[in-house]
């Protein structure tokens, strides 16, 4: 890590290249923003099915909306209430946008392998990409392709797999408490982003930076401003 440097008297935050043979990437939260939508659908849905809605909310955001719905009812009711709240959520695309410099690196990519691994379903994930102009690598994890989400690894290390790496030789990026745990899991690195989190909620991470704005991709790597 580079130290803090000076211009015009004042100090710039540190830097560091984190040296990976691929980079992989969280979606919602991390390249999209989607909270406006997710958050007024979870909340109708949540009152609809008599749950405290800023209950359900807490521990929503990175998990896969199946294994949300089913911390609060039943199993045999799982299938039916999730159906609905896709429904709640695919309603609308008001709100959804890139976040602050993700269009950009993956514009750039500098020939680094990277895929998406995301607790999205495919018409999610193909609905707010397309929204918000992300463009798709040819590797993408969706909800239907593993059999359990995150916290659980199986996304990240299907990615790792699909792109013929090593899982240790990735570094993962995520927004999210259940993201990190995985990709930590995988036995990646992970860098954590402050753009729906409060940054001591991140503190699994290896790295946390702002937002993407913060991070460029180089031939071996990705180049970070931390803070």
């Amino acid at each position: 890590m580079n130290a803090p440097a000076e211009r015009g008297g004042a100090l710039l935050p540190p830097t560091m290249t984190l040296a990976c043979a691929a980079v992989l990437f969280d979606v919602d939260g991390t390249l999209v923003d989607s909270t406006p939508l997710v958050e007024r659908a979870g909340r109708a849905w949540a009152v609809e099915y008599g749950i405290d809605p800023d209950e359900f909310m807490s521990g929503a955001h990175g998990r896969r909306t199946s294994d949300r719905v089913a911390d609060f009812l039943p199993a045999e009711q799982v299938r039916e209430a999730t159906a609905r709240l896709d429904a709640l959520e695919a309603a609308s695309t008001d709100g959804i946008t890139a976040l602050p410099g993700a269009v950009e690196l993956l514009a750039d990519m500098s020939g680094l392998l990277h895929a998406f691994v995301t607790s999205m379903d495919r018409g999610q994930f193909k609905v707010r990409t397309g929204v918000a102009g992300i463009p798709a690598p040819p590797v993408v994890v969706t909800a239907e392709d593993v059999p359990d989400g995150k916290p659980d690894p199986s996304g990240y290390l299907q990615a790792a797999r699909r792109l013929g790496v090593e899982p240790s030789a990735c570094v993962v990026v995520e927004d999210a408490p259940a993201g990190i745990a995985a990709g930590r899991a995988a036995g990646a690195t992970v860098i954590a982003l402050v753009t729906s989190h409060p940054e001591e909620a991140l503190g699994e991470a290896h790295h946390v930076v702002q937002n993407l704005s913060r991070v460029r991709s180089v031939p071996t790597g990705l180049h970070l401003t931390l803070g």
